[in-house]
């Protein structure tokens, strides 16, 4: 994923406001490029999880429809390591081939992390590439 600093930027600020609970939301892309930010509500309210609302989720499923257009779910950790969790690795058996960005809010500093959660629970990090020079329209 490729994304320019500012929209990177909304994501930690999120994460930082919605703290002790978990936040969510979805970043849109084309073609791999962050587009825009859509930032959600967990509805679990909660800082061992979080929850998107039925809404939500339709939205998160009707954004593959379009040409060229995916989506990745960000979500954060306020008292552990930008790393998925068990409670991740299930939830995302239901969204196969998305991408989670976790942002990690317990340290000194905010780390943002991408992963690949694979059906069969494999975990693998994929590239953040912060790019300032992405032109979005």
């Amino acid at each position: 994923m490729q994304i320019a600093p500012d929209l990177l930027q909304q994501i930690v600020d999120h994460a930082q406001r919605d703290a002790p609970d978990e936040c969510c939301g979805f970043v849109w892309l084309r073609d791999g490029v962050a587009e825009a930010i859509v930032p959600v509500e967990n509805i679990a309210h909660s800082p061992f999880r979080f929850e998107v609302g039925p809404a939500d989720l339709l939205t998160l499923a009707e954004v593959g429809d379009e040409d060229g257009r995916s989506a990745i779910i960000y979500h954060s950790h306020t008292r552990s390591a930008p790393r998925p969790s068990q409670t991740d690795v299930n939830f995302a058996a239901n969204w196969p081939g998305v991408e989670w960005l976790i942002v990690g809010v317990a340290g000194d500093a905010p780390e943002v992390r991408n992963w690949r959660i694979d059906p069969d629970g494999t975990v693998a990090e994929v590239e953040v590439r912060v790019d300032a020079e992405w032109p979005r329209a």
